[in-house]
């Protein structure tokens, strides 16, 4: 459809097969004129399929001056000459004419506000739109052809009755002396068609459907509702007035004041065939195409429409204007309709008017009206995705599923994109550049719906059981055969009684038609006695099943109380239904503003958890690094305070005799309990002051049941070599009890821990503070070096820490 200039056309995907008929949507394209003679135009009829559009000079300045046309096909394409009539011939009298052959169909214009959309769907005065001319189309065709009113009847499930004509005539007398009641009697009760819908068609326009079935009765029914703000109403009721409200605060009475009671919402629901209906919705039967136009502009008065800053009457809703057809064909003698429900054929035409898409931004919506406008984009976009989703499927062949139910417009619609009847749209464009981005979503919105194939309708032709005109044409023309089959008597003109060629070839053909009468006689007298058996048959069958009848009319009555009953326990559910449901309205709406609370409040206490987080992991750093620290720096403080000699004492020369013999350190595992003294063989004896020594141990190389039977106490010796070069004994203590099974186990409760330079790494060489030789200066040494002083055991206590 589009062809942008310097760009690679797309290469088409593959296309599913599928063995169903399928039509593209027909999409059509109108240019109205435009406001001023001066406005800068950015729309070009190139033929009569297409169009190019030019960006504008402030477009063009905003792209580094690229100069950028686009190209748009349709299906045909109006331009700013194209009259009403020639826009209907082409668009919607196909529509109407399978209207009456059964056949449903959609129509709807799209465009940006102020595009003339509604114009192209009412039209004025003189110049009658597209619904209008179908609703004059649709009478020229059916005028005599139509049921008395109150014959064909609508339910509320979407379908059609037909009652007796007893029944009809009873409900149309109840219906006029209830008019008769309400309406005043004055001279001037007889109401005028409205001046704004008069003279919308000339006579000389009218056209008429060909092919209309003759022999079948029809009737018409019209509703009238728009969507806003995502809600259906129903333009056509009559809004109840409720006594028990109060009145408003600047005075009157809910009589002088309606708009105190709003319109209730209708409810989408699906009839037995599947087909979406608007429930509880308001059909009005009409008669004729004044009425029709009366009806409509009733409910069209009541739509909402507002002044913004692209147009002074914009629609704040989308309208929809449903044409319904009721037909049934008539019994034999072709008077009366067959009382059959299964013979009612119904068809019906939709007439759509969107209302605009439009930027707020261009328009300065605020408050309900920017809430209105963001509802009529949220539409319009769902229109949009779903005709994407299908257009997808269809090409690609996937099977994603429509989103239909995201919007009331698509919802409504969707058996007409499933294949349930023809769908049409006329794409109406402003050609001022002010309207060029706009303008360009819209062309493209038209590319994607007009690629979308809809299936094609199959033909519901009516069983007719009635052809009593035509029986009795074919009795005259039987009758004629039969005439014309008898001989021709010759010509006879007898001018001498003595005539012997004349008479006798007069008595031969009048002897050959009698033979013919008497056979013919003989053949009808066979007939009717067979006929004449089959009614004494269908007498007997008829009265069985008029006393069938009568003992079902028993029950019946029976029924309809029953019925009675249960409509107005219906009633009532419906009732608190639209309650339930408005309530569960504002609890969703209630909802998602505690959702919104919940959503934010979450995030700040993920925040807040997130530098909580981060505060902790900096203080457990910390930590760490000042226990290090202290650590370090203990550990430092405690070996210079330990190891540090006395400078003032002087050192004793060594003596020659008897050694003195250390004194041992008394171990904290010293006790008068006896202890099983663990010691490995691989450890090493440190043999210094701070060897402990256990008294009353057992020393074992490894642990035994006996000998642990003996204690109370045990000790495990462990050494290992630290980083530093020193041996790091541990003193594992524990107690020893006795278990249920009747052995030995051992529960540890205690660590110390000894620290001793390893005897086998070779110390470091003393420094003296007198010469660096490294040789004795008499008695007077200074300790310089703690690894020295730490290899001297008889002045250097080990450091003991408790685990």
């Amino acid at each position: 459809m589009k062809s942008a200039l310097g760009k690679t056309p797309r290469r088409p995907p593959l296309k599913k097969t599928s063995h169903t008929q399928k039509d593209p949507v027909g999409v059509y394209c109108r240019i109205r004129p435009l406001g001023a003679t001066d406005e800068e135009c950015c729309i070009e009829m190139i033929s009569s399929t297409t169009i190019q559009l030019h960006a504008p000079d402030g477009i063009k300045a905003n792209r580094n001056g690229e100069y950028k046309e686009t190209q748009y096909s349709f299906k045909k394409v109006f331009g700013i000459q194209t009259s009403q009539i020639e826009l209907f011939e082409d668009v919607a009298k196909p529509l109407v004419d399978d209207l009456i052959h059964c056949k449903n169909g959609l129509l709807f214009t799209y465009g940006v506000t102020g595009s003339g959309k509604t114009f192209t769907m009412t039209g004025s005065p003189g110049e009658g739109g597209l619904l209008p001319r179908s609703l004059d189309m649709l009478f020229n065709s059916i005028g005599p052809l139509q049921a008395k009113r109150f014959v064909f009847r609508t339910d509320d499930k979407n379908g059609m009755e037909i009652q007796g004509q007893v029944d009809a005539l009873l409900e149309r007398q109840k219906r006029e002396s209830n008019q008769q009641s309400t309406v005043p009697k004055t001279p001037s009760s007889k109401q005028k068609p409205d001046p704004e819908f008069a003279d919308m068609i000339s006579p000389e326009e009218a056209c008429k459907c060909e092919g209309v079935d003759e022999d079948s009765c029809y009737s018409v029914f019209v509703s009238y509702i728009e969507i806003y703000n995502n809600y259906i109403y129903d333009l056509l009721e009559d809004t109840p007035i409720d006594p028990i409200r109060p009145k408003r605060p600047g005075g009157g009475t809910p009589l002088q004041n309606p708009e105190l009671i709003p319109p209730q919402s209708k409810i989408l629901r699906e009839d037995q065939n599947h087909n979406m209906y608007v429930s509880g919705c308001t059909e009005v039967e009409v008669k004729s195409t004044e009425e029709a136009f009366e009806v409509f502009w009733r409910g069209q008065k009541k739509r909402r429409i507002a002044d913004t800053q692209l147009n002074r009457e914009s629609s704040r809703s989308h309208s929809v204007f449903i044409v319904k057809l009721a037909q049934a064909p008539l019994d034999a003698d072709g008077d009366h309709i067959l009382q059959d429900k299964n013979q009612v054929t119904v068809s019906q035409l939709c007439l759509v008017d969107l209302a605009g898409s439009e930027r707020t931004s261009r328009t300065k919506a605020e408050g309900s009206r920017l809430r209105e406008a963001g509802n009529i984009n949220q539409s319009l976009m769902t229109l949009r995705t779903c005709i994407e989703v299908l257009r997808e499927n269809q090409m690609c062949g996937t099977n994603r599923m429509v989103p239909y139910r995201d919007s009331k417009v698509t919802h409504l619609f969707k058996n007409y994109f499933d294949g349930e009847g023809k769908v049409r749209m006329v794409v109406c464009v402003n050609p001022k550049a002010d309207d060029y981005e706009e303008t360009m979503l819209v062309m493209r919105f038209a590319e994607l719906t007009q690629e979308v194939e809809v299936a094609r309708p199959v033909d519901r032709p009516i069983c007719s059981l009635a052809a009593g005109r035509r029986h009795r044409n074919q009795d005259g023309s039987v009758l004629n055969q039969l005439l014309d089959s008898l001989p021709a008597l010759p010509a006879c003109e007898l001018v001498d009684p003595t005539d012997e060629q004349i008479l006798p070839r007069l008595i031969e053909v009048l002897e050959r038609r009698h033979r013919i009468r008497q056979m013919i006689t003989e053949q009808y007298t066979r007939t009717a006695n067979t006929l004449k058996s089959m009614l004494q048959e269908f007498d007997g069958h008829l009265m069985a099943k008029e006393n069938f009848i009568h003992e079902q009319r028993g029950k019946l009555g029976e029924k309809d109380k029953i019925m009675f009953n249960q409509k107005n326990e219906m009633d009532r559910l419906e009732k608190k239904s639209k309650m339930l449901e408005y309530k569960i309205d504002i609890l969703q709406k209630t909802t998602n503003i505690y959702e919104g609370d919940k959503r934010s409040l979450q995030q700040e206490l993920e925040s807040r958890e997130q530098r909580l987080q981060r505060e902790l992991s900096e203080r457990k750093r910390m930590e760490a690094r000042m226990q290090g620290m202290v650590s370090d720096t203990k550990h430092q403080w405690e070996k210079e305070c330990m190891l540090q000699p006395s400078y003032n004492t002087p050192r004793l020369p060594p003596t020659t005799g008897t050694p003195i013999r250390p004194h041992h350190r008394r171990s904290h595992s010293a006790g008068g309990q006896r202890w099983v003294d663990h010691k490995p063989l691989s450890n090493l004896d440190l043999d210094t002051v701070m060897q402990p020594i256990i008294p009353n141990a057992i020393k074992v190389s490894a642990a035994s049941e006996k000998a642990l039977s003996k204690c109370h106490k045990y000790v495990l010796t462990h050494q290992e070599l630290a980083s530093d070069g020193e041996i790091q004994t541990k003193l594992i203590k524990g107690d020893v009890f006795r278990t249920r099974g009747g052995g030995q186990a051992v529960q540890f409760t205690d660590i110390e821990t000894l620290r001793q330079e390893c005897p086998t790494v070779s110390s470091r060489k003393r420094r003296s503070s007198g010469d660096g030789s490294g040789q004795h200066n008499g008695n007077k040494m200074d300790w310089n070096d703690r690894e020295n002083r730490v290899s001297c055991p008889h002045y250097c206590p080990s450091l003991i820490h408790l685990g």
